[in-house]
């Protein structure tokens, strides 16, 4: 889907859309697991945990901050990364409702 294309969905469903999308590759779920067990954690311990190399973790990194799922303190040339407890908790919320007033329509 084109970025152009973006505005024609509500605020809501790009939401979901962006957080879906860090949870769609494993290599980000696992970082966001090895963060959440740190109380801070620095880009170069992620490579050495997660085994990529590190433009590939900046790159997961990218997406996972897009969605503001991460916070994250500038110290020097590194960035020390936690995660954004707030918006998980968005998240659990925006798919808890959409679940819940999905309802089931099959024909079967």
């Amino acid at each position: 889907m084109g970025a152009s294309k973006l505005d024609i969905y509500n605020e809501e469903t790009n939401t979901i859309a962006a957080i879906a999308k860090v949870f769609a590759h494993p290599a980000r779920v696992a970082i966001l697991q090895f963060i959440s067990k740190q109380d801070a954690c620095i880009c170069n311990d992620i490579v050495d945990e997660i085994g990529l190399s590190q433009s590939t973790i900046s790159q997961h990194l990218k997406v996972i901050n897009d969605a503001g799922l991460l916070k994250g303190d500038f110290k020097g040339k590194s960035i020390c990364y936690c995660l954004n407890v707030d918006r998980f908790k968005t998240f659990q919320n925006l798919f808890n409702s959409y679940f819940n007033t999905t309802q089931n329509n099959c024909c079967t």
